[in-house]
């Protein structure tokens, strides 16, 4: 009997705790999800979380929903961390909120381990203050593309727009239609400076996505995993609960009830 997939639902999955080392000596609280036992995963996405100054962790409700439900429901394997100095649930990286620069070496460690594990299919999923991070610094060899939730294009630069540009590699952007930072028709004449960036107005939705997960959820996985999506919002099979309590003390960044 199938019983409906909700915000706190965890589906199976091989799940592995990670300390991720950077270049300049810090260690990283991370998780990899995989999908179950005797499933080989088709790609992979890179989680990078939104502003930790407001909230944003490794377990904001989007991130934390795609690795609770796309290692069973489409094979994705998800890789989520916090960046330095940040804290969730899982603990609490070294180091100190650095605005985005020191962040560098943390997007080179998630990078470096997915590629050094042979992960496939490597994508970027970053998310506000993430998107940043993508554009900034993920412009990696070892990355397939991006998709980026809500980005505000507060500290990437033409520059480094320029950088995608060249590289040819996908970028999609997933723009809110009442984002509080940057909207649709703004954010398409920004990412034209990127030929091959698609950009998707989202109607109906805000910042945080409060509501609309599952929305975002098929787009990504429609970008990395061609013909795994829709999800279903369903499942046969064991079922765990998160525990809703757990972030009862931080914003809707980081804990979504719908």
């Amino acid at each position: 009997m199938s019983t409906p997939i909700r915000a706190n639902s965890i589906l199976p999955a091989t799940r592995e705790a990670l300390a991720l080392e950077t270049a300049d000596g810090l260690r990283l609280v991370g998780e990899l999800a995989l999908p179950p036992a005797g499933r080989t995963p088709v790609a992979t996405l890179i989680c990078l979380h939104p502003l930790p100054t407001h909230g944003g962790m490794m377990d904001s409700h989007v991130l934390r929903k795609a690795a609770w439900r796309l290692p069973a429901l489409a094979d994705v394997a998800v890789l989520r961390f916090n960046t330095r100095g940040t804290a969730s649930v899982q603990g609490t990286s070294e180091g100190a909120f650095d605005g985005g620069d020191g962040e560098r070496f943390d997007v080179a460690a998630a990078i470096e381990y997915a590629e050094f594990a042979q992960l496939p299919s490597r994508w970027l999923l970053g998310w506000s203050f993430g998107t940043d991070l993508a554009l900034r610094h993920g412009c990696d060899p070892a990355v397939a593309g991006a998709v980026l939730l809500s980005p505000p294009l507060r500290s990437a630069t033409a520059a480094d727009l320029a950088r995608w540009a060249v590289s040819g590699k996908p970028l999609t952007a997933l723009v809110p239609e009442h984002d509080d930072y940057l909207r649709p028709d703004e954010a398409r004449r920004r990412f034209a400076a990127v030929p091959q960036a698609e950009v998707v107005g989202v109607p109906g939705a805000r910042h945080l996505w409060v509501g609309d997960a599952e929305t975002v959820l098929d787009a990504v996985v429609a970008r990395v995993a061609p013909g795994r999506g829709p999800l279903p919002r369903a499942w046969d099979g064991p079922m765990e609960y998160g525990d809703a309590s757990a972030y009862a003390d931080r914003t809707t960044a980081a804990f979504d009830t719908d």
